[in-house]
């Protein structure tokens, strides 16, 4: 679809902290790639709690209901804890998820040229690791049933593991589907000795690679999962699991790489062949530390704007020079402070060496 000239509607949320300055330097990315960006600020998280007293104010849904796809930057803060949960700056994104039927968090981890020197491992190791985790995100320990209250005198506290067949099959189908854009291998990571859920998710996932011939299914169990990982990161292609198992894979595969400053996320809820609404963001969190000073490093959130180019926007082609001007910014740099210390660049001049090695798609 490269060479559209059709406008893409995209809600940009900046949110707290760092949010700001990293969906900044995804717009400009975006916009270089794609001229037909149209973009709609909208506030989110403690900025919306300051300016209209709740973290996901009416008109921002609006917005992002009138959008193809929103980029997220960051939300949380210091001074909230006042506020039940449901009020409080990380609200927003939980209800943005459920209003659109997000249930798929798709997660990359790709060691960037140029850094292998910075993971835990050996390079030998991490060089060519490229993997994704297709993460549950609407069931499982976060969503089921709790309790907290005493029983024969002893306080106890319940936190049930709920899975129904439809969400396993639906994630297992995205995670299939996503696997034959890749190398076609999907991983299924549970615990089916010991959870009956992982039992039923192991069940239905086997149930639904029937219907993928093409692509070869490896079933693993979640302490093995994290062990291979660490063993050998480039045997994964597509990871698939539930949504505590992938909170945690996802996080360690990050930090594999070396930086979780390279580390965007997509939460879709349609198959990835299918061009749907999703939410973008960086996993790197509001940072405050280093909020404002110009110095955050914005590869995650450009790299965030290439999946929204890839996933909402039917966009493979930018998708694709998006990535291999972030990689060749990387590989070359001059950097960001997180990965190059003292000799750093700022923010702005990170992004502009990644636009330098970007030109507007042709219109045909």
């Amino acid at each position: 679809m490269g060479g559209s000239t059709v406008n893409h509607r995209i809600a940009v949320l900046p949110g707290d902290g760092i949010g700001p300055e990293e969906t900044a330097a995804a717009v400009r990315a975006l916009s270089a790639a794609l001229p037909s960006c149209v973009f709609t600020e909208a506030a989110v998280g403690g900025a919306a709690i300051a300016a209209h007293g709740t973290p996901l104010p009416d008109e921002t849904l609006t917005i992002a209901r009138e959008s193809a796809a929103v980029l997220f930057g960051a939300v949380g803060g210091n001074g909230y804890e006042h506020l039940t949960p449901d009020k409080r700056p990380e609200a927003a994104i939980l209800r943005l998820r459920k209003a659109f039927g997000l249930y798929a968090n798709v997660r990359p981890s790709f060691a960037y040229p140029g850094l292998e020197s910075r993971s835990p491992l050996r390079a030998e190791l991490v060089r060519g690791m490229d993997l994704v985790i297709v993460r549950e995100l609407t069931g499982g320990l976060y969503f089921g049933p709790k309790s907290l209250e005493p029983e024969d005198g002893v306080l106890t506290a319940r936190d049930g593991l709920v899975y129904r067949d439809f969400e396993i099959e639906r994630i297992a189908r995205f995670a299939f589907d996503l696997a034959r854009t890749r190398r076609k291998h999907v991983t299924s990571v549970d615990k089916s000795n010991v959870l009956i859920s992982s039992q039923l998710w192991r069940r239905i996932v086997t149930e639904v690679a029937h219907d993928f011939p093409d692509v070869t299914l490896t079933h693993m169990l979640v302490d093995n999962a994290a062990m291979q990982l660490v063993r050998d990161p480039r045997a994964f292609d597509v990871v698939v699991t539930e949504n505590m198992f992938g909170d945690i894979l996802s996080d360690e595969a990050a930090m594999i790489t070396g930086t979780i400053g390279t580390a965007p996320s997509a939460s879709l809820g349609a198959a990835p062949s299918i061009r749907a609404f999703g939410l973008y963001e960086p996993i790197s969190g509001t940072a405050p530390d280093i909020a404002g000073r110009g110095i955050a490093n914005p590869s995650a959130a450009i790299l965030s704007a290439a999946l929204l180019a890839r996933f909402s926007l039917g966009e493979p082609d930018a998708a694709d020079r998006i990535e291999r001007a972030v990689a060749g910014a990387l590989a070359e740099g001059p950097r960001t402070p997180d990965l190059d210390g003292d000799a750093g660049v700022s923010t702005q001049a990170f992004t502009d060496a990644v636009l330098a090695r970007l030109t507007p798609i042709a219109v045909a």
